[in-house]
């Protein structure tokens, strides 16, 4: 990504749960392409593949030899030797569903001329970009030369022992000498497999500009291969995935990310979901966007009652002894990164107000994310919480009198809150679905709250304010990274 910004339920409600990228990300996609590796999907159709894919709202899909294409074709499979009506099939139903066919492995490239012509003119008439390969290494002098005639590009792959390429230094040698159309499909799994440090291989084919696409994987064992090893969903594994986006981020890599997800082969739709949500979050943090203040010193930017909030001489934001009421900024933000400390008293209780659409019916309008002392007992009430809809996951609040450090995420239906380093919510607003009502799950079922529209339905944009309560309360180090 060239410094740019770059679920939990089975499938018809789980349609409801993702959403396509924010607007700032669009410009990301011409870099950074998330897709499905078909494979992930081995037990279902092409098309049912292809549609799971889009149901994920993501572009970009890589098919692997031997699938089946559809349930009303069962016996064609998708590979370089389908009939040229298949391929129409094929083509027609990624257009149809919006959906581009970007890579194409792995499949064998011998040392044949005429068979490896037959991979290269598929993927020239199904517009692949990247044929993903294990070949031989006497090989590689045809096969560069077919790179470099039909401008598509040879991705190593690399499977564990005992293929040759699970080292990248194997990669890296067969690289040496070669044009650009030759380097890794860096299979962050496989290498975890093997006992290799994925962020390591990805340091030292980056390096020498060397990755070309990647089979993304996080996995629950490092170095063990014996099936008891198997993929969970990125960010909670050992692979180091958000390690590895943030190298990749520094590379300025430009590729496709296909998710190739090995595990709970019938039931892998919500994990996956989870996957699409690590790397939109991730991607986000390393926008270059570059943050801003929210308030101006002087407070000019600022909706509220004059004279009730002001700055200290270290930078403090708090209420003056005569203020009441919300301070709110004046512009509007909807997908965004708020950063800001926050220090309560005892029993102290306030809160940050985000997307506030109609600041003259703010309450039943703006979601608030709440800062609190203690609970009063309000179910949804405490520290962290998104008042009276949900819970923090856990406990990261440090002690009254102390600062603590919220990182407040939005993109579209999607709200992250990390307090002090941990990650409390992870709420997709598009599960609540009815006013007054808290879905179930992720909330205890038949819990209410107060509020007269669904969460749902609550605009996507609008006003930031800190809550005045009647307590003290005090901000300081806010800043924002606007993601649209």
């Amino acid at each position: 990504m060239t410094k740019r910004l770059k679920l939990s339920i089975g499938l018809p409600a789980f349609v409801l749960c993702i959403c396509c990228l924010p607007k700032a990300s669009l410009a990301a996609e011409e870099n950074w392409k998330l897709g499905m590796q078909a494979y992930s999907f081995n037990r279902f159709t092409f098309y049912e593949a292809v549609d799971k894919n889009k149901a994920l709202e993501m572009k970009y899909i890589e098919a692997y030899p031997g699938q089946t294409l559809s349930k009303e074709k069962p016996d064609a499979k998708t590979d370089h030797n389908m009939s040229s009506a298949d391929r129409k099939l094929m083509l027609q139903k990624l257009l149809d569903a919006g959906v581009k066919l970007m890579n194409y492995g792995v499949v064998g490239l011998p040392n044949n001329e005429a068979e490896c012509r037959k991979v290269f003119d598929f993927a020239k008439e199904m517009g692949i970009e990247t044929i993903v390969s294990e070949p031989p290494e006497d090989a590689f002098d045809l096969i560069d030369r077919l790179c470099n005639e039909y401008k598509i590009s040879v991705a190593l792959h690399n499977h564990p022992k005992p293929s040759p390429y699970w080292d990248p230094d194997t990669v890296l040698r067969l690289c040496e000498g070669r044009s650009k159309w030759i380097g890794a499909c860096a299979d962050t799994g496989h290498w975890t497999r093997s006992g290799v440090d994925p962020l390591k291989a990805i340091k030292k084919l980056g390096a020498a500009k060397r990755i070309i696409s990647l089979h993304f994987k996080d996995l629950n064992k490092f170095g063990v291969n014996d099936r008891s090893e198997h993929d969970v969903p990125w960010g909670t594994g050992v692979s180091q995935a958000g390690a590895i986006l943030t190298e990749l981020d520094r590379q300025e890599f430009k590729g496709v990310f296909s998710i190739e997800y090995e595990y709970n082969w019938l039931n892998s739709m919500p994990e996956i979901s989870g996957c699409v949500a690590f790397f939109r979050k991730t991607a986000a943090g390393l926008s270059d966007v570059k943050s801003k203040r929210v308030f101006k010193k002087n407070l000019s930017n600022t909706i509220m009652e004059p004279g009730s909030w002001a700055f200290d001489a270290d930078g403090v934001l708090a209420p003056t002894p005569s203020g009441h009421g919300t301070i709110w900024t004046k512009e509007r933000y909807g997908n965004f990164i708020l950063e800001l400390d926050y220090k309560v008293p005892e029993k102290g209780n306030s809160g940050v107000f985000i997307r506030g659409a109609d600041l003259k019916n703010w309450i039943h309008t703006t979601i608030e994310i709440q800062i609190h002392a203690t609970t009063d007992g309000t179910k949804h009430g405490q520290n962290g919480a998104v008042y009276d809809c949900l819970s923090p996951s856990k406990n990261a609040n440090k002690k009254p009198g102390e600062w603590n450090h919220y990182v407040i995420t939005c993109l579209d239906n999607k709200i992250y809150i990390n307090l002090n380093g941990e990650d409390i919510i992870d709420m997709d607003m598009n599960l609540w679905t009815e006013a007054g009502k808290n879905p179930d799950p992720p909330v205890a079922a038949g819990t209410k709250n107060k509020f007269r529209y669904a969460y749902k339905d609550m605009a996507r944009e609008g006003h930031i304010g800190l809550q005045y309560h009647g307590n003290p309360i005090w901000f300081r180090n806010l800043k924002i990274k606007s993601l649209d």
